[in-house]
């Protein structure tokens, strides 16, 4: 089932936490929506679930108007981030509780919701923990029983709000994985509200970036990754350095160093904001061309096949940081206090705001 938001705002007193946001899911995807703190992530999936009013614009479900629908007949599932499931309950009884509380007409029989429950929690692999109750499962556990009480219902649309939050980073690897696959079984429609970057980009059929409530992109994880559109987008997603210089007649320069820059071929000559992503930092112990830059190395941190570098550059001393494999690292006797030289390659570069 298609979602469609038109003109959306909301706001709380002088807040603005949606401001004339429009976006797609298409029928069947899981979009993430991605942003800082206060972007308005939260709020728009909230008004989507019909839990919180708009103060203008509209909500489309396969193309029917749902603005005024309520909660109720929205056949929506809600996943929240501290899991809500009944503790005196056991785990069965927490998936079966939807079934359960509908009207008598619509309520399966006692063997359907067997059969339904059931085949959820094998599908979220936790039949065999069917008879425990939620304080003896595990954080990662609880949260696949909220999956799964959310999908009893068979829901139009699947709604998650930080369901992974209050999890440890080994288990929330795992649990966006296993999310993944969860999906690609059930095709539901899904929005997964995230500040992770990495959980977004590695779960997702799309991204919506969003900040100070509005859309900045939308796109898949390689669009959005491989070309933002602006500079929050680049300066947002994955670690980058960032550079002032001029650019104009094709060239940018970073002090004393000058970059092609092809698409300002035509532009006149201009103030500039130059980002490089830090695994397009190239570290030689010699100048390697018009782009090196000498620096000074303050830190080196090596973890797994990487080695993160600190160094301070000589001009300006500003601080930038370079991702390089161990190999490279040991062949350079990276060391605290060595002089280099560094050049930014596939460098993204923006107009400074005036």
């Amino acid at each position: 089932m298609t979602i469609q938001v038109r003109n959306l705002c909301k706001a709380f007193g002088d807040f603005v936490a949606l401001d004339d946001v429009s976006l797609e899911v298409p029928g069947g995807e899981l979009v993430a929506l991605l942003g800082p703190s206060g972007s308005g992530k939260t709020t728009l999936l909230r008004i989507i679930a019909g839990l919180e009013p708009a103060d203008r614009g509209a909500i489309f479900f396969q193309g029917e108007d749902a603005t005024s629908t309520p909660v109720r007949e929205r056949q929506v599932g809600f996943v929240f981030q501290h899991y809500a499931l009944f503790r005196h309950m056991s785990v069965f009884e927490n998936v079966a509780f939807g079934l359960r509380v509908r009207p008598k007409a619509a309520r399966p029989s006692e063997a359907e919701i067997r059969d339904t429950v059931m085949g959820l929690l094998e599908l979220v692999q936790l039949d065999v923990l069917a008879r425990r109750r939620p304080s003896e499962l595990s954080g990662g556990q609880r949260q696949r029983v909220a999956l799964a009480r959310a999908l009893a219902v068979k829901p139009r649309v699947l709604l998650l709000d930080e369901p992974f939050g209050a999890l440890d980073a080994k288990v929330r690897k795992e649990l966006r994985r296993w999310l993944r696959r969860l999906h690609e079984e059930a095709h539901v429609t899904s929005v997964l509200v995230t500040h992770d970057q990495e959980e977004a980009l590695e779960v997702s059929d799309r991204v919506v970036i969003m900040n100070d409530g509005r859309v900045e992109q939308s796109g898949t994880p390689e669009e959005v990754y491989d070309h933002p559109a602006t500079p929050f987008v680049y300066g947002f997603l994955g670690d980058v350095n960032l550079f002032h210089g001029r650019v104009g007649g094709g060239r940018v320069s970073i002090g004393r160093g000058t970059l092609d820059a092809p698409e300002w071929a035509g532009a006149e000559e201009q103030a500039a904001v130059v980002y490089v992503r830090t695994h397009d930092v190239e570290l030689a112990a010699s100048p390697a061309g018009a782009a090196s830059l000498e620096a000074v190395v303050r830190r080196v941190r090596a973890y797994g096949p990487l080695v993160r570098v600190e160094l301070d550059l000589v001009e300006g001393g500003r601080s930038i940081e370079a991702h390089i494999p161990r190999a490279r690292c040991e062949r350079l006797a990276l060391a605290r206090g060595r002089r280099l030289f560094v050049s930014p390659v596939n460098p993204r570069i923006f107009a400074e705001p005036a």
